[in-house]
This record gives C-alpha cells, sequence and structure tokens, in this order.
C-alpha cells in the first residue's frame, strides 16, 4: 500500500479546508442536542442537513425511529419518542458499499452550563460534543468531501446514518443499524480516539435492565404487617446482583440506581433497580441473562412482584479474524500518513458494536483525539480534526482501489456469525 498522485490530491483537499472542518463543529456544539432534549434535536438534524447539502451531492433521507417503550424511576412505563435519523446515500448500486455512522445527540441536558466551545490554555478545545461526536460528525463530512473528488470512487457507494439516540443506547437506531450492517461490506464509525490516538479494540457487550418490585402500602406505624416493602425488596434484589461479580470471567454487573419510595411513616409499595452488565462475548451474555430472569422471577419475600425490563442492547464485539484483518490494514494505512494507530479493548460500547453483530467488520473510533467525555470537562485536540479525517479518506480511497479488499473482510466476519 502506498499513496498515488490522486491520493495526494484528496488529501490536500482536507488540510486546505482544516479551518472549516473545526469551525462547524464548534458551530454545533453551541446547539444543545442532549438525548432528551427533543427540541434540540431537531434544531441539530435540520443544520446538519443544511451543511450535507451545501457540501455533498447525495441523496438525503430523514429516516422515522420507532418509539420504544421506556421504565420511568416510579415503575411507570412511557413510550420513548425519537426524532428522525438522517441518513446520507451515494452510488447504493457499486460493486462495493462503506457504512459510516455517528450520533447527533450527547449526554448535556437541556439545563447544563456547559454549552459552549472554548480554547484551553494547551491549545484543546473543551466543550460540549466537541469529541463525542460532533467533531466526528465533521470528519465524517470532511472525507466524503474529499473521497468525492478522487477519480477511484466510482467503485464505493456509501451510507452514513446520523442517529439522534446513541447516547441512551440506539434503542430507536438499532433497527437501521442492523439493516445496514447486513448490507455493508465495511463500517467506519466516529466515535472520539482516546487521547494518545489509539482507537479501540475488542469491545465488550452491554446490557441495560430495570426490575419494577410491586409491594403493598401500608401505615408505618399503626399497619406496618399489613405492608409488604418494595424498597426493602429491592434492595435484597441488588445485593444478589451485586454478588453475580466474580463468578463468570469478563462480566461486570453495575447496580445503578434503586428509585422508588414512600415518606418515612408509610411501606413504599413500589420501587425499581436500575442496572447494566458489560461481558467479553455471547456465552457471558446468556450466562448473566439467565441469572438476572432468575432472581427477577422469585421475589424475596411473600407479597411482593417483580417485572423485568430490558435486555442487550450492545453485543460483544470481540477481535475476531475480520477485526483484526481491519485493524492491520487501517494500521498501514495510518502509517503512510505518518499515525502510529495502535488498538486497545475497551469496555466501553457503542454502534460498532450492534454493526458487528449484524455482520459488519468496522473501525468505530476513527473520529477526533480527545478525552474526558461524558463529563464537563470534554475535549479535542484541534489538529485532529485534518489528521483524522486524512486517514478516513485514504481508507476510502485503498477500498475504492481494492488494496483494502472489504468483500475479503465481509467474508471473514460472515463465517463467524
Amino acid at each position: 500500500m502506498q499513496i498515488l498522485d490522486d491520493d495526494r490530491v484528496a488529501l490536500a483537499h482536507v488540510e486546505a479546508r482544516g479551518d472549516a472542518i473545526i469551525d462547524r463543529a464548534v458551530a454545533w456544539c453551541a446547539i444543545n442536542s442532549g438525548s432528551r432534549n427533543l427540541d434540540g434535536l431537531n434544531t441539530q438534524l435540520d443544520v446538519l442537513e443544511a451543511e450535507v447539502r451545501h457540501s455533498l451531492s447525495c441523496d438525503i433521507e430523514r429516516v422515522p425511529l420507532v418509539e420504544t417503550i421506556e421504565v420511568g424511576d416510579n415503575g411507570v412505563l412511557t413510550e420513548q419518542p425519537y426524532p428522525p435519523a438522517l441518513r446520507l446515500t451515494m452510488r447504493p448500486q457499486a460493486p462495493t458499499q462503506v457504512v459510516l455512522t455517528g450520533h447527533y445527540d450527547t449526554v448535556y441536558p437541556a439545563s447544563s452550563p456547559f454549552q459552549t466551545v472554548r480554547v484551553r490554555d494547551d491549545g484543546a478545545l473543551h466543550g460540549p460534543g466537541i469529541a463525542d461526536m460532533k467533531g466526528g460528525i465533521s470528519v465524517i463530512l470532511a472525507a466524503l468531501e474529499a473521497f468525492e473528488d478522487h477519480p477511484a470512487r466510482h467503485a464505493v457507494g456509501w451510507t452514513v446514518l446520523l442517529s439522534p439516540d446513541e447516547e441512551i443506547g440506539s434503542l430507536g437506531s438499532g433497527p437501521v443499524l442492523a439493516e445496514l450492517g447486513r448490507r455493508g461490506h465495511l463500517g467506519l464509525t466516529y466515535e472520539p480516539a482516546m487521547p494518545d490516538g489509539a482507537l479501540a479494540g475488542a469491545r465488550k457487550g452491554s446490557a441495560n435492565w430495570r426490575i419494577v418490585v410491586h409491594g403493598r402500602s401500608a401505615h408505618a406505624g399503626r399497619a406496618f404487617h399489613e405492608g409488604r416493602n418494595a424498597i426493602a425488596g429491592a434492595a435484597i434484589i441488588a445485593a444478589a446482583l451485586h454478588a453475580l461479580n466474580g463468578r463468570h470471567e469478563g462480566v461486570t454487573l453495575n447496580v445503578a440506581r434503586i428509585t422508588g419510595g414512600a415518606p418515612l411513616n408509610v411501606v413504599p409499595d413500589v420501587a425499581v433497580i436500575h442496572f447494566n452488565a458489560r461481558v467479553p462475548d455471547q456465552a457471558a451474555a446468556a450466562w448473566v441473562s439467565e441469572q438476572v430472569a432468575q432472581l427477577a422471577a422469585h421475589p424475596p419475600f411473600e407479597g411482593l412482584t417483580t417485572d423485568l425490563h430490558g435486555g442487550f442492547t450492545r453485543p460483544p464485539k470481540p477481535a475476531d479474524a475480520s477485526q483484526q484483518a481491519l485493524m492491520a490494514v487501517v494500521a498501514k494505512a495510518g502509517a503512510l500518513l505518518g499515525q502510529d494507530i495502535v488498538f486497545k479493548p475497551s469496555g466501553g460500547v457503542c454502534e460498532g458494536n450492534n454493526l458487528h453483530a449484524a455482520g459488519l467488520p468496522n473501525i468505530d473510533t476513527l473520529g477526533v483525539r480527545g478525552g474526558d467525555i461524558h463529563s464537563e470537562a470534554e475535549f479535542a485536540w484541534p489538529e485532529s480534526f485534518v489528521e483524522r479525517a486524512q486517514l478516513s479518506t485514504l481508507i476510502l480511497a485503498k477500498v475504492a482501489s481494492g488494496e483494502i479488499d472489504a468483500h475479503a473482510l465481509k467474508r471473514l466476519r460472515l463465517e463467524t456469525l
């Protein structure tokens, strides 16, 4: 693999637009698009669509997402609506199809004081979503803008999906991701790289559950014996869930919250246990799912009833043969650009888990270099915008030339499904 003259032209296109690539991401960060801020998400969607219409000649579609059921802190089930995902499509009949994904929601609610980007004393950009992942979306568009001037572009079709719900598990966009994963040959996802530039290799799978515990209300003084304390039952179940840690290699289970309760003189009649599990493989996922189901099926004392909700939304993404082969060629492309690409396992999860489960080999941390994501210290290094956009541009060029054999990578992945 080597950088050809046509590749150099495309890479120069990225470099020449470096300031613009950063500036649009900074502007997007001033739009609050927290996962529950529907007005902000719709505003962000409008802005992204306008930017795409200005910069790319592709088909643009707003994809409606199906509402999902959410368990409230009080145990009540409600429907959760989502704004549309934005799907961009170019050359869907081309022999090789690349899927690029990102998300336009962030973890910061509309009430957060963290709303704009500033430049730190060390030069880093500090702001909400600048790394995770409005910076990544700008990198996607920059790479595609450059690739669309490359003479080899006709060999590759691409689809971009920008979703509004990644930070809350991709429950609405999950079916769309699965469809794209089945149809595509290679996936590129734009979560931020690690601060040192490392990319995620193997990823654990993730499940989110709620157990709703129903008891019986009563006066805590006059009729305590008539009540059935849902909070006490939830605490017993939570302790049993915590005790699963250490019983299966690589499995961790985190009891995050117990909600519900009543005034001090009332026996509480409802409680909700909110918890998450991380697993290294499907066997571990099956084991912890069975353990959770057994605990939820047997209330700890008479008079309680329990309902289990949730499950795995991010399947494990092991470093199988297809992933190892893809990581190797991406590292070669990085080396041509002077980027030392290394891969590290991660307990975090993202859309790359979903794509892999659907049969798509993918690299899922091709966004900017940054850190402290999901906190008000979130930052990104400005030089990494051009750096990572050039890496994706070169990957696309090498897929088009066949030097990165996307069809062979897809076959390897299908062999392990």
